[in-house]
């Protein structure tokens, strides 16, 4: 895959997951935040992957399409793309400055509860 780890606003991010919401396609994004985190608020379609636990769970994360990474505010989103690309060769990350309080401050679409993504 020649995509290269990049990053992307949340202004930029909404376009392409309404789209792929709207067509019933596959956006992909790994929320690395907490549990807690994760249910008070995230992203709709947006999978829980806490950043302590990708170590034990990289395996898991598409290599063959863009992985959208988010958590609160963007550092550790930022970390785990680091983490994915330099332990585990990805280089298909895109990290979601600002996100999800970025998200939620924008005014787009927010699930609460769950912690599984769906």
């Amino acid at each position: 895959m020649s995509q290269t780890n990049t990053q992307m606003s949340v202004n930029e991010f909404y376009p392409r997951w309404l789209v792929a919401t709207e067509k019933g396609e596959d956006c992909i994004i790994v929320d690395v935040r907490s549990p807690g985190e994760y249910s008070k608020g995230h992203v709709p379609s947006a999978r829980l992957l806490p950043l302590d636990s990708l170590p034990g769970a990289a395996h898991v994360i598409a290599r063959d399409k863009p992985v959208y990474l988010i958590c609160q505010g963007g550092m550790r989103s930022l970390q785990a793309m680091d983490y994915l690309a330099r332990e585990h060769g990805l280089a298909n990350l895109v990290n979601i400055t600002g996100g999800t309080m970025a998200w939620i401050n924008a005014g787009y679409p927010v699930k609460q509860g769950g912690h599984d993504g769906s």
